[in-house]
């Protein structure tokens, strides 16, 4: 036997269906709008990424990403070089932000190594810079391995920031004066 449905339930079924829709069409324009920034990387792709750590003088060149899944050797290269280079502590970076550098490599036609200024940063670091710089959060997201200042030798910086902006995956700070941008896979803001 079949349980016949109120009035009101109907209309609060279809104001859900419409709700939903109207998500699904929010989600699917803000892929869209992501969609040609990362169209270039497609999912089986390998992706490599090469660093130079200007702190320690560290190259690394090594694949992150084949057929399809994390490569976990690359990983935990991409984890020592991005190291807090002050403690000698390494921490996992975050996958996306990997995914973000690979995307901004791709969208800038570089072949250059990221000359990384700072990735990972240790409670103790952070909060040394914290108090003997104005531009340091108390939480900066670097804790969390999820950013890097970073600068091309083969790019501008305004480029650089103009290329990571129009990803819209994150933060991005620009500082001409200490030459590196910062890019980040928390919330999108600029500064």
């Amino acid at each position: 036997m079949t349980a016949k449905r109120s009035p009101d339930s109907i209309a609060d079924a279809t104001c859900l269906h419409r709700r939903n829709f109207l998500k699904l069409g929010v989600f699917a324009a803000a892929s869209l709008l992501a969609a040609p920034a990362f169209a270039k990387i497609g999912p089986l792709r390998d992706r490599p990424l090469a660093f130079y750590n200007m702190h320690t003088g560290e190259s690394l060149r090594t694949d992150y990403w084949a057929a399809g899944r994390y490569i976990p050797e690359g990983l935990a290269e991409i984890n020592y070089i991005l190291r807090d280079h002050r403690t000698n502590e390494v921490k996992a970076i975050d996958p996306s932000l990997l995914d973000l550098l690979y995307a901004l490599r791709l969208n800038l036609g570089s072949r250059q190594a990221f000359h990384i200024i700072s990735g990972y940063r240790s409670p103790a670091t952070n909060a040394f810079l914290h108090a003997h710089s104005n531009g340091v959060a108390t939480h900066s997201l670097h804790m969390d391995g999820m950013a890097a200042d970073i600068f091309l030798p083969d790019r501008s910086l305004h480029t650089l920031r103009a290329a990571a902006v129009e990803l819209g995956r994150g933060g991005v700070g620009y500082y001409p004066a200490s030459n590196f941008v910062h890019v980040d896979v928390g919330r999108v803001r600029y500064w």
